[in-house]
């Protein structure tokens, strides 16, 4: 039997998640007959008098605890205040909303039996841009993200924390509640259940790191395509045959994309017949190196995409009322999809790294650490450490935690996926590889004005002009910080490949 879901798409941009999952808001809050249908059928099963896994049990290692109907809505109250033991910083507000954001779609698919009342109330945070704030440590992604989505619960109840407007500071849900003329409401039979049981922290954190991945992937082809022009490397390598009798997707995209930039390279030209033969792997093997990550981030959307539009709660109501236990809430696709991604986006800051060095040895009429008059001068040296200091951190935060497992509930859990582990290491690697490619912005750019007046492929030349609008050429020591910075931004706000692709086409 298929069970068809609303679809939702990140493979644009963030903002494109966010308006649909907005949109999303406002259709259920025309019309949720789904959640009422649902809650119809857990209302059912009450009257009837039979046992339901967390409805009138226990939870967890107390599931053969039954509760008595007067204790029902206390049940989930409490269920709330004793899972909501989460450390650490807290999330971002960004990634808070879209977990909130995710929880109310998942929800209203119409399979986990929340009463309206309560899933109305979370349509109004959303609609208010109410954002509970949530610490990041506590779960083990095995009954999904409990600790975490506890507190993004606990305002619903009056506890818990709210983050201000500008996501600078948070505030006691109590507080907030009673400016917006809110009362905290009381669960009812399910409902505290249906709201800690679910992925929306290991799917948020995926989405809005794969989409900006998405994006890096072509920075990172924009750079090697600068770094192989000032390195005056050749463009043989990404030769389409060589693509084609190695048919991996990423690696054809990557080789066209090279290609695309490099179109009309004086400085290609200029050592057409100058007896090198072959490249070091940075430059040589870029489509088969990025390549490789394209197609395991790739593989890692997927996953996102498919968890995004599931019901992930436990147990699930479905349409003859039968409620069903499971394990849909366990993380494992997760956890195993985004220590993929942490390895593919570690891998692009990598050979990044290895072509920054490549630049400062001085091959080729290139100037050592790109600069004239060193010795009082460092040059271009020490961002280089910087990128590989980013690099050997990335080594450490890709040991995969997906392998790990420690039990819980008194081994009633006694298999967890530790995809929330993923999850967080995966946003400190995406930050370390922005830095990493800055890096490289930074010091392609420097390099390619050595091959100047000789023009670069026309893609090369349009972000090369692009980098020196906004970071003038350096022939002296500078606080090189204000630089990097400026690169990151660039890289951050989309502009590169948004600049190929108004001035010459579209990257893959």
């Amino acid at each position: 039997m298929e069970y068809p879901l609303p679809t939702l798409e990140f493979s644009v941009r963030i903002d494109s998640l966010y308006e649909d999952l907005e949109r999303r808001v406002e259709e259920l809050r025309r019309d949720h007959s789904a959640v009422a249908a649902s809650r119809a059928r857990v209302e059912a099963a009450l009257q009837s008098g039979g046992v339901y896994y967390g409805i009138n049990t226990g939870f967890g290692a107390l599931a053969r605890t039954r509760i008595p109907d007067d204790k029902l809505a206390q049940l989930q109250e409490n269920l709330l205040i004793s899972h909501a033991v989460g450390v650490g910083p807290w999330l971002p507000r960004e990634l808070c909303r879209l977990m909130l954001l995710l929880k109310i779609h998942a929800l209203g698919l119409g399979y986990s039996g929340i009463s309206v009342p309560t899933f109305e109330r979370l349509m109004d945070f959303a609609e208010r841009d109410l954002i509970p704030a949530v610490p990041s440590r506590g779960s083990v992604g095995a009954s999904g993200d409990l600790a975490p989505l506890a507190h993004l619960a606990l305002p619903l109840i009056g506890h818990g924390y709210f983050w201000n407007e500008d996501g600078t500071a948070v505030r006691p849900a109590a507080e907030v509640l009673a400016e917006a003329g809110l009362l905290p409401i009381q669960l009812q039979p399910k409902d505290g259940l249906s709201l800690i049981n679910g992925t929306q922290l290991m799917s948020a954190c995926g989405a809005y790191v794969l989409e900006k991945a998405l994006h890096l992937v072509k920075v990172a082809d924009i750079l090697a395509a600068m770094s192989l022009e000032a390195l005056q490397g050749s463009i043989k390598p990404f030769d389409p045959r060589i693509q084609a009798v190695r048919p991996h997707p990423g690696q054809a995209l990557v080789a066209e994309n090279i290609r695309t930039l490099l179109v009309d390279s004086e400085i290609l030209e200029s050592h057409r017949h100058c007896g090198k033969v072959q490249a070091p792997y940075c430059l040589r093997c870029v489509p088969q190196v990025h390549g490789a990550s394209r197609d395991a981030l790739d593989y890692a959307r997927r996953v996102v995409e498919i968890e995004i539009n599931s019901a992930t709660d436990n147990p699930l109501v479905f349409e003859n009322g039968d409620i069903l236990s499971g394990g849909n809430f366990h993380g494992q696709p997760l956890a195993l999809a985004l220590d993929l991604a942490a390895m593919a986006l570690a891998e692009l800051a990598s050979i990044s790294e290895r072509r920054t060095y490549l630049l400062l040895e001085g091959h080729d009429g290139l100037p050592r650490l790109l600069m004239k008059d060193t010795g009082i001068n460092s040059g271009f040296m020490i961002p280089q450490y910087t990128a590989a200091a980013l690099v050997s951190e990335n080594k450490v935060l890709c040991h995969p935690a997906s392998v790990d497992s420690i039990p819980t509930s008194l081994g009633q859990e006694d298999h967890v996926s530790m995809g929330s582990i993923s999850a967080l290491k995966l946003l400190t690697v995406l930050e370390n590889v922005e830095h990493v490619l800055a890096i490289e912005l930074f010091t392609a750019a420097q390099a390619l004005d050595y091959r100047l007046p000789l023009r670069p492929g026309r893609g090369v030349e349009i972000v090369h002009h692009y980098v020196r609008r906004h970071v003038p050429h350096r022939e002296a020591d500078y606080f090189y910080q204000q630089d990097i910075a400026r690169c990151l931004e660039m890289i951050r706000s989309r502009e590169l490949p948004d600049l190929v692709a108004r001035e010459l086409r579209p990257l893959h």
